[in-house]
């Protein structure tokens, strides 16, 4: 079984938006598309991009948070832009959404026991391991990284990387 959130209203009860936005893979449109949140007042909480499959686009998916009245006119704005093929609010849609998280955890052999029985209720991988730490590899929803990183915060974490939230529509759906 895999993590994954369907329809997150509670991310947008919250403020808290994810947007999919698909452009030509072009130098410059990164920063125009940014632009267009940081004017209205949008806060880039996540961002991850990647090339699509010929290369010639890339896929965005940014998590923002700002007020949502105002989340269709940005949407609009962002649409407009050149090389911007397609921006989509995917907050309250379809979609299955996925995160991937590397905890690097200060942990001795004392405790090396308990940090792998949480790291195995949330299906973490352990990728690194030496005498005082270990990193932990895992993938989910936001929800359940942090509830991970709850759960670890009785031990030192050295270091923690997130991705950002990426996402796809559901069935033959376009993201």
């Amino acid at each position: 079984m895999t993590s994954s959130t369907v329809n997150p209203h509670i991310a947008h009860s919250s403020g808290l938006h994810t947007i999919s936005v698909y452009v030509a893979n072009k130098p410059g449109v990164l920063a125009r598309v940014a632009q267009v949140f940081a004017r209205r007042g949008y806060n880039i909480e996540s961002l991850v991009v990647s090339p699509a499959m010929d290369g010639k686009f890339s896929r965005m998916t940014i998590g923002l948070s700002g007020n949502a009245e105002g989340m269709e006119q940005i949407i609009r704005q962002t649409s407009k832009l050149i090389d911007v093929l397609r921006c989509v609010d995917q907050t309250d849609a379809e979609t299955v959404v996925k995160e991937l998280a590397l905890i690097k955890v200060g942990v001795g052999t004392e405790h090396r026991a308990e940090v792998l029985q949480i790291g195995e209720h949330f299906k973490c991988k352990n990728v690194d391991l030496t005498d005082s730490s270990m990193i932990l590899q895992c993938t989910g929803s936001s929800e359940k990284l942090n509830a991970l990183i709850g759960m670890l915060s009785k031990f030192p974490i050295i270091e923690l990387v997130r991705t950002g939230k990426v996402l796809m529509a559901r069935g033959e759906g376009l993201t």
